[in-house]
């Protein structure tokens, strides 16, 4: 079967493709007396970079940080200004853009995971507790680069991975489509004794040496531009996944220090561990961003200086689609420094505040207009549907997309929201996050506004159960600001919108089968019906069968977990989750798993508090015992 390339139309300005899925590796072909091959696909994903902290993104206050490749690349396609990451912390962004799938429907909603249910620090003060959460995307996943691998591109991976329970834990790149992944930190290797020490220098012995332009050489973006070089013969996928710019923040360019010390008008630091002024006035994070801003040039630039091999007469730009973004909102700091900051956006990484998810996003490409800025409301979950449907690629078979094709968005009219469809072929109009982590929301954005469930808000005056913001007012595409800093709450105003967004939101989470963060019974203070959770008496195991007795206090037992790992005292432990049956006679029974070395019941009861047996201690406890899980836990053997 033939594949049909790009349909130059100068008209019309479409793009038609489909895929010759009987050779492995493809390298062009004549169609209407066009030679266009195959187009290659780079997909640029930061650390950590905030919506304020690209230039070419500045409201208000302008932004000191220097970006002139990424403001020259804005240019080349279209900008979007309201982009949105799939989560407000990377890995469960991570492994939503490379799977497709929502965290919610993975149970992949924050970083590592796999773990069991407990509380962080002091069981006597923390009122609610994470859900279990897988720690890895599955093994198994049809992944975006799988789906291409087998397509016939050449998939590579450079940089940052985190879509296992450690950076270096199964399942690897390697394992989930890619056929070449490095993963080299580069000039983001922490300096040693400290970050105002250890700075690059000329020397050719220097394992960073500074480049002609003053910037230390990084290996990680090296790996990236090696791949372009080693494939560029080949249809390719890259996924770019830069360390920059999380922290540690440091910079090896000393010049780039002082540069921005000036610049800010803040002395030269003399304490390395901490940097406490606020706003975006943190020399070494600036320093940082400019470094993101050259290496990813140097991407660019080879891209658009080097011939098309499989394209004699153009240049790799010409036929490699392009997308640059971030895997979620800029994080604003830590105890004892300021990093940056997003204003105008509320709070930062680690909240589902617009701060925590809204991210900068550019997209170029063969077909795609130039110089264009969106007001569209988009998603990283929209990348995998995106993508396939640019290489004229049909979706897996049986294979969930939860994002929407933005295909003719960008090669039709990049400002027209009509033209993005949910999967009832319908204008998509809402977009819903869910992080039961750090600062336990659900929300959910229906055209211009955002509503916020709050599942900590009992005992806790500061925080209340709802929160509703209208961010814009949208008139025929353009959106005007109304108060996108969520800080007039509008729940209370509108009581019967509130109710109806929360029952959408309920609606949406429940398709996806979300888990939810559980009250702690061992709270101090008062709350509401503690006095009422169930008590788990004993245990017993015949075989692989294990039958636990228990006793309500109160409060009916509405659901049990069983919780399990099968490598259990491993370097990457790592806990998996399975229904357990709740009997009429006052007993949960479960089924181990093969493999099972150890497990733990969970009780949830109708006020949603969770019991744990054996009972987990801290997190913290445990890292400063040096202790696993599974020392707590029921052995099977």
């Amino acid at each position: 079967m033939a594949y049909k390339d790009y349909i130059k139309c100068i008209i019309a300005g479409i793009i038609c493709f489909s895929c010759n899925t009987q050779h492995s590796k493809v390298t062009h072909q004549n169609t209407q007396g066009t030679n266009r091959p195959k187009p290659n696909v780079l997909l640029l994903l930061t650390d950590d970079l905030g919506w304020q902290d690209v230039k070419v993104y500045d409201i208000d206050e302008p932004s000191p940080y220097e970006t002139p490749n990424l403001d020259a690349f804005a240019k080349k396609g279209v900008q979007f200004w309201q982009a949105y990451s799939p989560a407000p912390t990377c890995a469960p962004s991570r492994c939503a853009i490379m799977s497709g799938d929502h965290p919610a429907r993975a149970q992949k909603t924050h970083v590592v995971g796999g773990a069991p249910p407990t509380v962080y620090g002091n069981k006597d003060t923390q009122r609610i507790m994470d859900p279990w959460y897988s720690g890895r995307m599955p093994e198994n996943e049809m992944t975006l680069a799988r789906v291409l691998q087998e397509k016939g591109y050449t998939t590579g991976h450079t940089g940052k991975w985190h879509m296992a329970i450690n950076h270096f834990a199964f399942p690897q790149p390697t394992d989930q489509g890619f056929d070449v992944s490095t993963a080299d930190r580069g000039a983001t290797s922490p300096q040693k004794p400290h970050r105002l020490t250890d700075f690059a220098t000329t020397k050719v012995s220097d394992p960073y040496r500074l480049d002609e332009n003053g910037f230390p050489y990084h290996q990680n973006s090296q790996d990236a531009l090696n791949f372009l070089k080693e494939n560029k013969q080949d249809p390719f996928f890259l996924y770019y996944a830069t360390f920059l710019v999380h922290a540690p923040i440091h910079t090896r360019s000393k010049a780039l220090l002082e540069k921005y010390c000036e610049k800010l008008g803040v002395p030269f630091p003399t304490d390395p561990d901490h940097w406490e002024v606020e706003g975006q006035n943190n020399p070494y994070y600036a320093a940082m961003v400019e470094m993101l801003d050259y290496y990813v040039g140097q991407v660019f630039d080879y891209l658009e200086t080097t011939d098309d091999p499989r394209w004699p007469g153009h240049k790799l730009s010409e036929n490699t689609y392009i997308i640059f973004t971030s895997d979620n909102g800029g994080m604003e700091g830590h105890p004892g420094e300021v990093f940056t900051d997003n204003y105008p956006l509320d709070k930062g990484k680690i909240n589902a505040k617009e701060g925590g998810t809204r991210v900068p996003l550019m997209i170029s490409g063969p077909g795609i207009k130039k110089g264009v800025e969106s007001d569209v409301v988009v998603n990283g979950l929209d990348f995998y549907p995106t993508i396939l449907s640019l290489l004229g690629i049909e979706k897996p078979k049986d294979k969930n997309l939860d994002g929407a094709d933005l295909s003719t968005l960008l090669l039709k009219d990049p400002t027209d929201s009509k033209l993005v469809l949910d999967k009832n072929g319908n204008e998509r109009t809402t977009m819903m996050w869910h992080f039961p982590h750090a600062s336990y929301q659900s929300t959910l954005r229906v055209g211009d506004y955002k509503f916020i469930r709050n599942y900590d808000y009992k005992n806790n005056p500061r925080t209340p159960e709802f929160e509703l913001y209208k961010l814009y007012t949208t008139k025929n595409g353009v959106a005007e600001r109304v108060d996108i800093e969520e800080v007039n709450n509008l729940a209370s105003s509108y009581p019967e919108k509130t109710k109806e967004m929360n029952a959408q939101l309920t609606s949406v989470l429940t398709e996806m089968k979300a888990s939810y963060p559980s009250y702690n019974p061992y709270y101090k203070s008062d709350m509401e019906h503690k006095e009422t959770v169930p008590t788990v008496l004993s245990q017993s195991k015949e075989n692989n069968q294990v039958t636990f007795k228990y006793k309500e206090n109160g409060a009916e037992v509405i659901k049990a977990d069983l919780i399990y790992t099968t490598n259990g005292g491993h370097k990457y432990e790592e806990w998996f989750k399975t229904d357990a049956k709740i009997n009429t006679d006052g007993t949960i029974a479960a089924n181990l798993p093969k493999g099972t070395t150890h497990y733990i019941i969970n009780l949830i009861d109708a006020n949603n508090f969770l019991v744990s047996y054996p009972e987990i201690p801290t997190i913290k406890s445990l890292k400063m015992k040096k202790k696993k899980y599974s020392n707590y836990a029921l052995s099977s053997k």
